[in-house]
């Protein structure tokens, strides 16, 4: 894969979501969408965490990314569920000791409903 193909990847499913969703909620976001904006986060996150430990000996740059990316990520989550048929409110499963987080996990991994819901129409990936 060559670099303009990255660059063109990353931006479609990491900064246009940031920029055009960032407090977006309503919606839809297919497995594929979320998926991808997490692989992009975590890839953006392994150098920040790098120089945090070499230049900083802090979490300061993996600290200012996580809440600036807050937001969006919440909001991403949430636009999944969506594609689930699930309500927003789902998203709270995670406060739930060990077990919440993994059933979100779960239902991040399900595939969407294939056909419009009360969230909006099919999200194709």
């Amino acid at each position: 894969m060559d670099m303009e193909k990255i660059k063109a990847y990353f931006n479609k499913f990491f900064v246009e979501v940031i920029k055009k969703q960032y407090t977006d909620f309503k919606g839809r976001a297919s497995r594929g969408q979320y998926w991808r904006f997490v692989l992009c986060y975590v890839i953006v996150s392994i150098p920040l965490a790098v120089i945090d430990v070499l230049v900083f000996k802090a979490q300061i740059l993996g600290l200012i990314l996580a809440l600036g990316l807050l937001l969006p990520s919440i909001a991403i989550g949430i636009r999944r569920l969506h594609d689930l048929g699930r309500c927003g409110w789902w998203y709270l499963i995670a406060l739930i000791p060990v077990l919440g987080p993994i059933a979100l996990l779960v239902m991040f991994c399900l595939p969407g409903e294939n056909k419009a819901n009360a969230y909006g129409d099919v999200v194709k990936a």
